[in-house]
């Protein structure tokens, strides 16, 4: 297995992380699959107060024996966060399910904007972090992002984090924080934690025929899955990519890489092959935007790049999905900047190097993903997420 050294405190952190949201149904499978990775070099195990059952069963099987080896990360809801002692309430049963007495990397789980995270300093979180810092309850704070580069950038500057987490792969590298916010969030000397670098396996399942065949003739022998995590792997900024095992041959295919790659790594071959990946999605893309960011600041508010993304997303996400994510990146926040707010001014246009016509195209991903079912669920969700 290899290592990366976390530049705030030093711990050598696994490159392979277990992420502990699709855990087997079989609790005593998964309990072999947790210590052949333990036993194996992962130590940094990724979990939340919102995935069903997941704390208890990791707090089980670390409690055997395996706590002390390992890395714990959960995270904390903002959304059930109404008053200051619901801080203890939520972070309080998390420790009891993961039989633990402190958090290695504690998140602020899903932060979408500033104005969520101000809400909670206001009921005051950061005096909450404060005390459980100096208890050594919480080792390490820091968040977990969905959503566009900009917000992303203003979210790492208002306080000072000690780690984040975002999703990248390389269908993403220019979508949400992309690599602009991996190398910024770099640059302030926070490890970075990496979700979805296989899009929850639609990386692996839902790929064009022609994507297939780009792999299957490559110059090395490697599954897709494989190809996917080594071109993480290969950015030295990224610190844990999370895979979400739930079979022990993808756990030993996984720790097999991991025990292989190096940062800067990749030859003129590996590039080109992503190249030719990249070709194939985007002649199925619809609209082309590079997520360059030059039509922004929107002045609707509306965030241009994040809306085109879901909408191209329907690709490999299917629509359900897509309209999924379209919800949480640009409505689940105190102020959204989905693709309706656009007045039709034209500003964003005069400064775009794909010359895409964004107002027709913007009212194209309305159509699509702002169907009837649309403002029901965002007032619920917002509603039930106090935002």
């Amino acid at each position: 297995m290899n290592y990366r050294v976390n530049p705030r405190n030093n711990d050598k952190l696994s490159i392979l992380g277990f992420g502990c949201m699709r855990f087997a149904k079989d609790e005593k499978e998964v309990e072999k699959q947790i210590i052949y990775a333990i036993e194996n070099g992962v130590n940094y195990f990724d979990t939340a107060y919102i995935y069903p059952n997941s704390e208890v069963i990791l707090g089980r099987v670390l409690a055997k024996g395996y706590r002390e080896r390992v890395k714990v990360a959960t995270k904390m809801p903002p959304y059930f966060i109404k008053t200051y002692e619901d801080l203890d309430k939520v972070f309080n049963e998390e420790l009891r399910r993961l039989q633990t007495d402190y958090i290695d990397y504690y998140f602020i789980h899903m932060l979408t904007d500033i104005n969520i995270w101000s809400r909670l300093v206001e009921i005051g979180i950061l005096k909450w972090i404060d005390e459980k810092k100096k208890k050594g309850q919480i080792i390490n704070i820091g968040f977990s992002y969905h959503g566009g580069r900009e917000e992303f950038i203003k979210l790492i500057d208002i306080y000072d984090w000690e780690f984040c987490m975002i999703q990248y792969n390389y269908l993403d590298e220019n979508n949400q924080a992309g690599k602009n916010g991996l190398e910024y969030a770099t640059s302030k000397g926070l490890p970075v934690m990496i979700m979805e670098p296989l899009r929850g396996g639609r990386l692996v399942t839902s790929l064009p025929k022609e994507v297939y065949q780009v792999f299957e003739n490559a110059h090395a022998k490697r599954s897709p899955a494989e190809w996917a995590l080594r071109w993480i792997w290969n950015h030295p900024e990224v610190t844990t990519v999370l895979s979400g095992m739930n079979s022990q041959e993808m756990i030993e295919e996984n720790i097999k890489a991991a025990s292989e790659v190096r940062a800067n790594s990749f030859t003129e071959q590996d590039f080109e092959l992503f190249k030719k990946v990249r070709q194939i999605l985007n002649e199925k893309i619809q609209i082309p935007c590079t997520g360059c960011n030059y039509c922004l600041p929107c002045p609707k508010g509306v965030d241009i790049p994040t809306c085109f993304s879901c909408y191209n997303d329907r690709i490999i996400e299917g629509k359900i999905m897509a309209v999924g994510k379209y919800i949480m990146n640009t409505s689940l926040k105190t102020k959204a900047n989905n693709a309706s707010l656009c007045s039709k001014c034209g500003i964003c246009e005069k400064h775009c190097p794909q010359k895409i016509s964004i107002r027709e195209e913007l009212s194209k991903v309305t159509k699509s993903m702002e169907g009837f079912y649309y403002k029901p669920a965002r007032f619920f969700i917002k509603r039930f997420m106090k935002l």
